[in-house]
């Protein structure tokens, strides 16, 4: 880290991550190997890493190192806001979403070398009813996919388990009535999913929008208001690319808060996870915290697609 004679981090690593038993002590011998001192937490089942952050702050880290998927990112990110600390990603989950769109390679020891070269930037986070999360935050389609995929598909069959999930659920799908308030005004919309996406990269390949970036002080919402499933078969390339908002029945626009409110309580999924239901309030919360990004230059070949 620059300015630091001997960075010392907190590692709090999620073993129980789908790749969670790979290359994570080579990971960690390359930040030994450039000097930095670590000190491994391994939280127990009832932990929260928010919790053991904050609890463990004061005794003199200089960084947090994150091993794990956008769950464990999400459960971290209220305590990297209190306390101000640098964080660096370890890809270890299944969709690996933020390091995606911050352009670490999915490889952990590659990863690794990033967070000592010790490059941070500020990023944003979105917030829904006071939870805040890195990625993007949806109501329906997604938040049931959410559901459905526990966490033993995810870790068996990796991002195949979201195209299985997925295409189970697929026929099932109904519509939902929601009011969109924004900006002063509200919307009342029939759709299948809301999604209000702070970083760029989401669900294992989809894309929030086209130009989203995890800095970009704003939010990117989009209303997938179709009729008839197989029209989300027809979307599929737009959501991968971010492009989806150019379709007639998708319903898209930036903004830095919002409300959803639904006819019955819904589940919201926050990163792949369920943490909250609707009515659902959302805002920006600009450059709330500081991520180990690549050097300028070297993104480009970092090995994300």
């Amino acid at each position: 880290m620059a300015g630091a004679e001997a960075p010392f981090a907190l590692v709090i690593v999620n073993r129980q991550a789908r790749n969670g038993g790979s290359a994570i002590d080579a990971a960690l011998d390359v930040l030994r190997r450039a000097g930095w001192r670590l000190e491994e937490h391994r939280c127990t089942p009832e932990e929260r890493a928010a919790a053991v952050i904050a609890r463990r702050a004061a005794e003199g880290f200089s960084a947090v190192i994150l091993g794990g998927g956008d769950g464990t990112l999400n459960a971290a990110a209220p305590a990297l806001m209190e306390t101000r600390l640098p964080f660096g990603i370890l890809p270890l989950g299944t969709a690996n979403d933020l390091a995606r769109s911050l352009e670490i390679p999915p490889d952990p020891v590659a990863a690794a070398r990033i967070i000592a070269a010790g490059q941070t930037r500020p990023i944003d986070l979105g917030e829904v009813n006071g939870l805040p999360y890195f990625n993007v935050a949806s109501i329906g389609f997604s938040a049931e996919l959410a559901r459905r995929l526990g966490r033993d598909d995810k870790k068996r069959w990796g991002k195949l388990g979201y195209a299985l999930a997925a295409f189970r659920l697929l026929r099932q799908l109904r519509p939902f009535t929601a009011w969109l308030e924004h900006d002063g005004t509200t919307e009342r919309v029939r759709t299948i999913q809301v999604s209000v996406g702070n970083g760029r990269h989401y669900g294992g390949g989809m894309t929030v929008e086209s130009t989203a970036r995890p800095d970009d002080g704003k939010l990117d919402v989009y209303s997938l208001e179709i009729d008839h499933w197989w029209r989300l078969l027809a979307l599929l390339p737009s959501l991968r690319r971010g492009t989806q908002g150019q379709w007639r029945d998708v319903r898209a626009f930036p903004t830095t808060a919002c409300a959803v409110v639904t006819r019955r309580r819904m589940p919201v999924n926050t990163d792949g996870e369920i943490n909250t239901h609707t009515p659902a309030r959302f805002r920006l919360l600009p450059a709330a915290v500081r991520v180990f990004v690549p050097p300028v230059g070297e993104a480009s070949a970092s090995g994300n697609p």
